[in-house]
């Protein structure tokens, strides 16, 4: 080979290289995701008796960013907030909740994302029966993406207040 073409294909190497590298440390663009799962698999030892499980993306990666929450209730007229813990699982990106609140009263779950996935929020409302009765991830449209949407106090008091509403209308 001669100089002139080894130097160009040491050169092609080198960009090829780097080419990889850029991509590799590149993070997935688009934005990020919440995911509720119910029921949860009871043949997985790590999500047996859960009562729910929550999965985190960003893009289409699961991603291990961790979770917060809080149960928010109305319990004899009273306004509750429970913090929630969850339990990591086998699986990278995915949440056990186990049931932390009371049974009596009207509740819904807020569940947010950190890190990567970080601003999101998902409400999961509480049937009187205490199963899940609805998930929602608030969302609005820019371009090709359902970008969520910041949740207020204001948001989980009139979305519990419905709920206790709606409880309150059906036991009259």
């Amino acid at each position: 080979m001669t100089s002139s073409l080894l130097r160009r294909a040491t050169v092609v190497g080198i960009l090829a290289a780097t080419s990889l590298a850029l991509v590799a440390a590149t993070p997935a663009f688009g934005p990020p995701w919440i995911s509720i799962e119910t029921p949860p698999n009871p043949f997985d030892p790590s999500s047996r008796g859960a009562f729910l499980m929550v999965h985190t993306f960003h893009h289409g990666d699961a991603v291990a960013s961790g979770v917060t929450g809080t149960a928010e209730g109305i319990v004899s007229g009273a306004r509750r907030s429970i913090p929630l813990a969850f339990d990591t699982t086998s699986r990278r990106g995915t949440y056990a909740l186990r049931k932390q609140w009371p049974t009596d009263g009207t509740w819904m779950l807020v569940i947010n994302t950190g890190g990567q996935a970080q601003g999101i929020t998902a409400l999961v409302e509480l049937s009187a029966h205490g199963d899940v009765a609805s998930v929602r991830v608030p969302t609005r449209r820019s371009g090709q993406w359902d970008l969520p949407q910041q949740v207020t106090a204001r948001d989980i008091d009139a979305a519990l207040q419905a709920r206790a509403s709606q409880a309150l209308s059906a036991r009259k």
